[in-house]
């Protein structure tokens, strides 16, 4: 396995960064996952634009754009895999111990894993914890995963694979990964930004193919839905089958398997939409 670390292309055993670097002391960092297919990794433009709103965000430098992708190409091109999770995380770079930031500059590091690919339907559970729609990380894609990590270990234990949070609300806001998409009466709705959610690739792509609407929905609205799926990166679009102990009607149901053709057929004729 090849990695970009810093300018050029490592073997796995070679690619480090150090122990100061301020994406692990403090979490200071973003990040990016990009859905590869046959060495072509998916909606590239969006992505990287993402990555700057998130840096900028953060308060971090603006990633050099043409850096990011030559090294995005050169991992591809080094880890040949059919189905594949890319990953860019740019960090706050080498820094004293503490919140305060270095002068060393950024750390860029591109990676590839194999994917596997999902299931139609998935389990989901809710959590207690919530999203802080006010907070400073709302909406930036952050290193800063450590409630992700928490409640999705919940999900695990209780045989789903995604945690769905509320925010301090008490609306529906998003998954650890993943934006949330329900029908109610018939229309097919998503929680605004507002509500704190990410602003996902996949959930933008799939309000503009299918005219989704974004509502602000209570916590509850799990419950009362006629159909719900999970959109991302590596999800695509993915039918809900059971909420906690709620099972909706169906799964996939008609308008979630309409918007599975869509994006599938959507996604293959543009590689960059």
């Amino acid at each position: 396995m090849k990695i970009w670390v810093d300018g050029g292309l490592r073997d796995t055993g070679d690619a480090t960064v150090s122990v100061l670097d301020h994406g692990l002391t403090v979490g200071d960092g973003v990040f990016e996952t990009l859905k590869a297919v046959e060495g072509r990794a998916f909606a590239v433009t969006r992505h990287l634009d993402r990555l700057a709103r998130s840096a900028r965000g953060l308060g971090l430098p603006e990633p050099d754009r043409d850096e990011v992708t030559r090294a995005c190409e050169a991992v591809l091109a080094a880890n040949p895999v059919p189905l594949g999770r890319l990953r860019i995380t740019y960090t706050g770079g080498l820094s004293p111990l503490g919140s305060d930031r270095g002068d060393a500059g950024p750390t860029l590091v591109v990676a590839l894993g194999e994917a596997a690919v999902r299931p139609d339907s998935t389990a989901v559970v809710t959590v207690p914890w919530t999203r802080n729609e006010k907070g400073a990380l709302a909406g930036l894609k952050t290193t800063s995963y450590g409630e992700n990590v928490v409640a999705l270990a919940r999900a695990h234990e209780q045989g789903a694979s995604e945690a769905l949070f509320g925010n301090t609300q008490g609306r529906l806001c998003e998954g650890t990964g993943s934006n949330v998409f329900v029908v109610l009466d018939g229309q097919l709705l998503t929680p605004p930004l507002a509500s704190g959610c990410l602003a996902g690739i996949t959930r933008e792509l799939v309000i503009d193919w299918t005219g989704a609407r974004e509502a602000d929905l209570p916590l509850d609205a799990l419950s009362a839905a006629e159909e719900i799926f999970l959109t991302s990166t590596l999800r695509d679009v993915q039918a809900v089958h059971r909420v906690d102990d709620h099972e909706p009607a169906a799964a996939p149901g008609p308008v979630t398997a309409k918007a599975m053709r869509i994006f599938a057929e959507r996604a293959a004729a543009d590689v960059n939409p």
